[in-house]
């Protein structure tokens, strides 16, 4: 399934798409050298599909994350980076890489690509292998655990996909 997200932000327009992999990894440095390099504006964001809870958490931070950019608030310095820290609900980059960040080894990814051709995925898979994006659904147990989650809290919103989405939203207002 390759859905496209279209934003409109301030009058400019941005094409998300987002994907999950089983993948192996044998060398981190290796696989992020060899990830497509474009000149376009494309953002490639990889990272432990664990900590997602679903496509909608990923979708809710990567806007969160394009528009702190356009209000000069953004926490890191790529837009990449910036899904990383948005995904994770964190302001701390460090904590964020911590709870998203990919490992060597047999790995669930997810795939943040922004601006990119309409056909990154495919690319993408030639390095990732099996795309799967069964991987981005929540599993709330390993969440809960990762997030520090508690049962009260997950109950208070609904469930732990919209309490990691309102974290994200929470960061706006922190100083």
């Amino acid at each position: 399934m390759n859905e496209i997200i279209i934003i409109n932000n301030d009058a400019e327009e941005f094409n998300i798409q987002i994907a999950g992999f089983k993948s192996k990894v044998t060398d981190y440095k290796h696989l992020i050298n060899e990830l497509p390099k474009s000149d376009n504006g494309c953002t490639i964001q990889l990272m432990n599909a664990e900590g997602i809870a679903g496509r909608k958490h990923v979708t809710h931070a990567t806007i969160h994350a394009i528009k702190s950019f356009s209000r000069h608030e953004n926490i890191a310095n790529s837009l990449g980076l910036e899904i990383c820290v948005r995904t994770s609900g964190q302001r701390q980059i460090s904590h964020a890489l911590k709870m998203l960040g990919i490992t060597s080894g047999n790995i669930e990814v997810c795939v943040v690509a922004v601006d990119c051709d309409d056909n990154i995925m495919e690319t993408l898979a030639n390095l990732l292998g099996e795309r799967d994006d069964v991987v981005l659904e929540a599993e709330e147990d390993k969440l809960k655990k990762l997030y520090n989650i508690t049962e009260i809290e997950a109950n208070t919103v609904g469930n732990v996909s919209k309490l990691l989405m309102e974290r994200t939203t929470l960061l706006i207002t922190e100083t």
